[in-house]
């Protein structure tokens, strides 16, 4: 299967940025769906932000609109997630996903979803 591999996680303090990097061994999602999910602890999981692979349109959960941004590599094999305007309520593992078949859910394909996913990257955010 396809390994996606995510970095870019950290700590950082409420109205701090970072940015998330995924990156899949092959090319094989330069067709589908990649994006990203979170789970905090006792929380059920959130999808994010998601995209399909070489368009133009992204979509976001409303907890994060206009603070997240998702984009994709020049290759279509890395997706990454901008994150600005951090708050503590953004504290979570947050997960890269992808899939060739794309589900749509109610703001857009929903990561939660796509079959192939990543094993995490930590973020957390102080107040």
């Amino acid at each position: 299967q396809v390994r996606l591999e995510e970095s870019g996680g950290g700590s950082v303090q409420a109205g701090g940025s970072l940015r998330l990097s995924c990156a899949a061994s092959d090319h094989t999602y330069r067709s589908g769906c990649m994006g990203w999910f979170r789970q905090a602890p006792g929380q059920e999981r959130e999808g994010v932000a998601s995209l399909y692979s070489g368009g133009d349109s992204t979509f976001y959960a409303d907890s994060v609109k206009g603070r997240f941004t998702i984009s994709q590599g020049d290759a279509k094999n890395t997706v990454y997630l901008q994150m600005a305007n951090l708050k503590p309520e953004d504290t979570a593992m947050y997960y890269c996903a992808a899939d060739l078949l794309c589900i749509r859910g109610s703001w857009g394909p929903d990561p939660l979803s796509f079959s192939n996913r990543g094993q995490g990257t930590q973020v957390t955010v102080s107040s």
